[in-house]
This record gives structure tokens, sequence and C-alpha cells, in this order.
């Protein structure tokens, strides 16, 4: 059975740092690219970040460019987000997929349930 579980998420300040996991059944991981995304109350689910099935090739929305890095460690089937200089504007909730290499949702197949990541003022 295909499966993604998040983890890391909670409450942190403005500026602050937090690192969310997403732990996947190896066969989920062997399908490739893994990426974040995150959804807000009241609006679309939103591309955050995506890496190859080797780590060689990472992608970034631009709003996250220079404060979020993705990694994975293939050996723990295990992709990272660590999030840096946090703002009330990436309260959300955090979801991991896997699929292809892309931006877009229709491009990932498999979704965990979600972690919810709140940054107060």
């Amino acid at each position: 059975q295909v499966q993604l579980v998040e983890s890391g998420g909670g409450l942190v300040q403005a500026g602050g740092s937090l690192r969310l996991s997403c732990a996947a059944s190896t066969r989920t991981f062997s399908s490739g690219a893994m990426g974040w995304f995150r959804q807000a109350p009241g609006k679309d689910r939103e591309f955050v970040a995506a890496i190859n099935w080797s780590g060689g090739r990472t992608l970034y929305a631009d709003s996250v460019k220079g404060r979020f890095i993705i990694s994975r460690d293939n050996a723990k089937n295990t992709v990272y987000l660590q999030m840096s200089s946090l703002k009330p504007v990436d309260t959300a909730v955090y979801f991991c997929a896997a699929g292809s290499l892309g931006s877009l949702l229709s491009e990932y197949h498999y979704w965990g349930q979600g972690t919810q990541v709140t940054v107060s003022p």
C-alpha cells in the first residue's frame, strides 16, 4: 500500500525555523520525484518545492527561494523540507507528494495527509 506520512509541523514565531519530514513506503519512494505543497485556509493548494530521485535537481516556488531547502535521504525513504526565516504567510497545511518532477499538482500521484505549520507574528 502506498503511504506518505508527514511530520514536524507546529507553531513557530516569525523568523523561526522548522523541519518537515515525509516518510514514504519503499514503493512510493522509488517512483521518482518528491514534492512539497501547501494549502492555506480558503486558498488553493500551491507548489513549494520538489526534488528528483538523485537529489541532484531541485525546484522552488519564488516565494520560498533562499528560505526553504528540500532534501532527501533515499536510504531512509524520507524527504525533508527545512524552513527558515518563516513568515506568517507561510502558515498552511503542508503536504508531501510523490510523482514526476514539476510544480503542477497533476504531476504527483501520491499524497500524504498533511501537517499544519502555523507562524505567529
